[in-house]
């Protein structure tokens, strides 16, 4: 085996050890099949952002959501049926907002029209997402396409793949590792906070009856945790009650984020943390002063994130409809 693999050219022994999904996905996938692919996504992306302004953090949290869970598939996409529990009703998934779905739905209708059979929705999913960062201020990266549509969605696979708001940092970094990504790579992901926002659930233990010292963290700014507490009075009665995650630019996509964790300005415990211990304080630090540095490691650690474990040829399918399996498998 050794003397057949040193016969073989230098890049022919490469190829045979890149990911073989991740080979077949191409910058130019649509150009002969679907050219206006790009132009028609453009043009919605930019459409619904403007209408509804909390599009662009639905999409990459949707998005996020979406890949690390046996990749990107847009299985997250799927409706539950009588016969299976979808991804999208996995307790995590249930917060995910109607924005990010909405676009998908209408990029695909549009699509459809105009290249029927062709695109994916996992492929409209991961080249929205870029689109809305873009849009909002942040970098331009590349999505390669190609990707095929997942056969199976269940809420069960879910658990376990998607940090939560209680874990804690070693957890998170435990889990964005078991998915090939740094630590660095993770706290330039975890950068995508710097638009969205947090229902006020999510944080109410750092802002009520914190402990017997303290009603709220220490660790944030004092009127910041004021006005939280002020905003959030009721949100056992109101679920629905939220707080933007930048509280100095939320709509716009910047490394304020990372300036705010300095201010104790941080939302989440998860992400405040982060500015303090000694495994994501360097990155932290480096992004709050070089918006540049943030920049491109975001966009490095999305096109990675972006090949996870993607389906090709006959290991998936393209979805007439997003929210359905061409035929019922989910549940296998």
């Amino acid at each position: 085996m050794a003397a057949s693999l040193s016969s073989l050219p230098l890049l022919l022994i490469l190829l045979l050890f890149l990911p073989f999904s991740r080979s077949k996905l191409t910058l130019d996938y649509y150009d002969k099949t679907c050219p206006q692919f790009h132009d028609i996504l453009q043009r919605i992306s930019i459409e619904k952002q403007m209408a509804n302004p909390t599009t662009a953090a639905a999409t990459i949290r949707l998005f996020f959501h979406d890949c690390l869970v046996d990749g990107c598939d847009a299985s997250t996409l799927i409706f539950s049926t009588a016969f299976n529990k979808a991804e999208r009703d996995a307790e995590i998934n249930l917060s995910l907002a109607g924005d990010g779905f909405d676009i998908i739905t209408r990029a695909k209708t549009a699509l459809e029209l105009q290249c029927p059979g062709i695109v994916s929705c996992s492929d409209i999913l991961a080249t929205a997402a870029r689109n809305l960062v873009v849009t909002t201020g942040g970098p331009y990266y590349k999505v390669r396409l190609g990707r095929k549509d997942g056969l199976v969605s269940q809420a069960s696979r879910v658990a376990g793949n998607i940090a939560k708001e209680d874990m804690t940092l070693t957890q998170i970094i435990s889990l964005f590792e078991a998915k090939g990504l740094t630590v660095k790579e993770m706290v330039a992901l975890v950068g995508a906070h710097t638009v969205g926002f947090s229902h006020c659930e999510s944080f109410a233990n750092r802002i009520f009856n914190f402990s017997k010292n303290s009603e709220y963290d220490p660790s944030m700014n004092p009127k910041y945790a004021e006005g939280l507490r002020k905003l959030c009075a009721n949100y056992t009665k109101d679920p629905e009650m939220s707080a933007f995650n930048d509280v100095m630019t939320p709509g716009k996509f910047d490394n304020m984020y990372f300036q705010n964790l300095h201010r104790g300005l941080g939302l989440l415990a998860s992400d405040q943390v982060m500015a303090v211990d000694k495994r994501t304080k360097p990155f932290v630090d480096l992004y709050a002063a070089n918006q540049t540095a943030f920049f491109n490691d975001f966009s490095h650690a999305m096109e990675k994130v972006s090949v996870l474990n993607v389906k090709t040829g006959n290991k998936g399918e393209v979805r007439r409809k997003c929210s359905e399996f061409n035929h019922y498998v989910g549940g296998k």
